[in-house]
């Protein structure tokens, strides 16, 4: 029947079904009737007014959700500037150094490869569907490549939307970066059903909309990666940034303020005094700005462009004091003013910036280059508070990269094993396992300890330490036992492996070559073989003839290897004959002894 009724739907039909509002538990609006005509049939006077207090309270509460739903979705509308404002604000500080290199360090430390080089772990009991799974992420979506990159677009904007392209026959063929500051999310929870206000069906479910382009999208064509930490700004994600945009805005004031009182207050002044006498006041004016434009230079003006030469001004003595005095004895006609004696005084400027790195959550250390820390080791492994970071920033990439999986499954047909997986990404800091470790080893010694007999009697038993320090239930300590009996067969039967194979076989071709089965367990306590070359016969005369070679099996031809040739173990000159596969062949030598032995015998009567 569900087949009949699947089979009316096309894949996108279906598909929008599983991503859609009716999605998981078949959960959906809850439809509440409320008739005066007929409530209940029932003849019991009690049951119908329970019946009807019952149906009065559940349309109470229904309203009471409606009136929460339409305010969170109001105030996610209300949200929309703020979230635009925000997103400009992120683009700013995208050119702090320091914002800049935190956000490099979250995308590295959240995407590190394992020790084959994989950066996404996939884990499944059917090897088809990990090999799907494998395909789909390392070469269709190349995850080494945009994994870092959508890490990266998500911590500085809190999300980050990637199209998926489909096709109902191969899932998941491609992907598209979208621009997050014009993808609008649209969501409602339980709509205005409840109150017996109907609503488009459309408008239940999740959906994505492209302002600039007036495109919408479904649920399962875009990809949402968010960082959910600040309900505020629900349906969307939470910056790394947002808790530093104030600080930020407040270190950049108090730098360029530092850098204007630098600028005004560094250079050294001179004060020049200029003797007046008895000069009457009305012309002291005048006399000492006449000194002092003796001092300054002609403004030389360029005759091809007309501009001045600002070059030959360089002294900029018109920014000096010039101080008429009427005593003759006043010493020092020229004093020199210091400049600014506090330039080094940037006290306000670093407690800024180390709020700013408190709200990045990232060591100072790791943010600038001025000396090596962490003898090699990556932040993630030396800090475990940052740690922890990096790994919320990891759970929310997996539960957006499930998703991906699970439409790319479901397009392929795999419907029933849209939950046999498991996606994981490579932990950068190891102190979280070796606190495991180290918890481990204290309970394993403790159990120990515990049931160690002391005279005879332990202090507790086995069970019990099973149960108490290692947190065993009683099913993993009845299975723990099982194990256990299971092991200590399988240890007896690798001990007993000499006596049942004799012999392996994996020495044949060395045996082969120098003429001694030095592998075979069973030749082990035989007598040792004949000298090379055989027996000769005892004379020069030849001894036995060689034995003829064995006849072939039934059915089987006579083949080389087939023959049993003799072989004679001899020094030889040439080394070319130890690598071959042919043997010398001792029927020849024999056959030759009878002329050796006239050649001699002539040589003698001679």
């Amino acid at each position: 029947m569900e087949n009949n009724q699947n089979n009316q739907f096309t894949v996108w039909q279906r598909l929008s079904q599983a991503f859609g509002p009716n999605a998981l538990l078949n959960q959906d609006y809850p439809t509440y009737k409320l008739d005066k005509k007929e409530l209940l049939r029932t003849t019991s006077k009690q049951e119908y007014e329970m019946q009807k207090l019952q149906a009065q309270q559940t349309f109470y509460l229904a309203n009471q959700w409606t009136k929460i739903e339409s305010n969170l979705y109001t105030q996610a509308v209300y949200y929309e500037p703020t979230r635009l404002a925000s997103f400009y604000d992120y683009e700013s500080m995208e050119y702090t150094p320091e914002i800049s290199a935190a956000l490099d360090i979250y995308g590295e430390e959240s995407t590190t490869v394992d020790q084959n080089g994989y950066m996404l772990q996939i884990y499944s009991e059917s090897k088809r569907i990990k090999s799907i799974l494998v395909d789909l992420f390392n070469n269709v979506l190349d995850i080494n490549t945009n994994l870092p990159m959508w890490t990266r677009n998500t911590c500085k904007y809190g999300d980050n939307f990637v199209y998926l392209k489909l096709d109902s026959d191969k899932g998941i063929v491609g992907c598209m970066q979208l621009p997050n500051i014009e993808i609008e999310r649209l969501e409602r929870g339980m709509a205005a059903k409840s109150a017996n206000v109907e609503e488009p069906a459309e408008n239940k479910g999740l959906r994505f909309k492209w302002k600039a382009k007036d495109m919408e999208f479904n649920s399962w064509e875009i990809a949402h990666f968010r960082l959910l930490g600040d309900d505020r700004k629900l349906p969307y994600g939470t910056s790394m940034l947002e808790k530093a945009r104030r600080i930020w805005k407040q270190l950049l004031l108090s730098e360029d303020a530092m850098l204007i009182y630098r600028t005004s207050r560094a250079p050294e002044r001179r004060v020049f005094k200029v003797y007046v006498g008895n000069m009457d006041d009305k012309d002291v004016e005048p006399y000492v700005q006449r000194v002092a434009n003796k001092f300054k230079r002609s403004q030389v003006v360029d005759s091809q462009s007309g501009n001045v030469d600002l070059r030959f001004n360089q002294m900029a003595v018109d920014q000096d004091y010039f101080i008429p005095v009427r005593d003759p004895a006043a010493p020092n006609p020229i004093d020199t003013l210091p400049g600014a004696q506090n330039l080094a005084e940037i006290a306000d400027i670093e407690y800024i910036q180390k709020k700013l790195l408190t709200a990045l959550r990232v060591p100072k250390a790791f943010l600038g280059f001025e000396e090596i820390v962490g003898d090699g080791k990556n932040l993630s492994l030396m800090d475990i508070r940052f740690a922890r970071t990096i790994n919320r920033i990891q759970k929310s990439m997996i539960a957006e990269l499930n998703k991906i999986a699970i439409i790319h499954l479901f397009l392929l047909g795999f419907e029933d094993e849209l939950s046999n997986f498991t996606l994981a990404l490579t932990n950068p800091s190891t102190q979280a396992d070796l606190l495991k470790v180290e918890v481990w080893k204290e309970k394993i010694i403790l159990y120990k300890d515990a049931v160690t007999a002391i005279e005879g009697i332990a202090p507790v038993s086995v069970t019990w330490a099973k149960k108490h320090v290692l947190g065993f239930s009683d099913e993993e300590i009845k299975l723990d036992l099982q194990q256990q009996r299971v092991e200590k067969a399988v240890g007896a039967e690798l001990t007993n492996t000499a006596t049942i194979i004799s012999h392996t076989g994996v020495f044949d071709n060395i045996d082969k070559l120098y003429g001694s089965k030095t592998g075979d367990t069973a030749n082990a306590g035989a007598a040792p073989p004949p000298p090379p070359g055989g027996d000769m016969g005892g004379d020069m005369g030849g001894g036995a003839p060689p034995p003829p070679p064995p006849p072939p099996a039934e059915g089987g031809e006579v083949t080389p290897e087939s023959v049993n040739k003799d072989n004679m173990n001899i020094l030889l000159e040439s080394d070319s004959l130890t690598n071959s596969e042919d043997f010398i062949d001792l029927s020849r030598a024999r056959n030759s002894l009878g002329e050796i032995e006239s050649q001699l015998s002539k040589i003698l009567r001679d």
